[in-house]
């Protein structure tokens, strides 16, 4: 227990000895509110000083979402060109063209996002 928090456990109980059983209730729900704020204060500090590493798992989530996100639309997309270019008796070079195209955007993306 912190001196601050027996501090005000020691003026609690010299009130309620001062003032008599009449106001012990009001006396209580005091000292228990000002140790609420106080354990607010203490979680507010170790809540900010765990949010950089907090932030930090946050952005590699958001950053696998986007690229589990942008694999599955490439392949969506990549397979609906294929399909209609095979229909459109399109030359292979264009398909080669479309993929590569494709895992350019994709190398892009991941690599943009590891220097950041």
């Amino acid at each position: 227990m912190s001196s601050s928090t027996g501090d005000e456990l020691k003026a609690a109980v010299s009130a309620r000895r001062d003032l008599g059983p009449d106001f012990e209730d009001a006396i209580v729900e005091s000292f228990l509110d000002k140790m609420g704020q106080e354990v607010d204060r203490r979680v507010d500090e170790r809540l900010a000083a765990a949010a950089p590493s907090m932030r930090q798992v946050t952005n590699d989530k958001v950053a696998d979402g986007q690229r589990l996100a942008l694999a599955i639309v490439s392949l969506v997309m990549g397979t609906g060109a294929t399909i209609a270019m095979a229909e459109s008796k399109s030359p292979m070079e264009m398909f080669l063209i479309v993929w590569l195209g494709i895992v350019a955007l994709n190398a892009a993306f991941t690599l943009g996002r590891r220097r950041s």
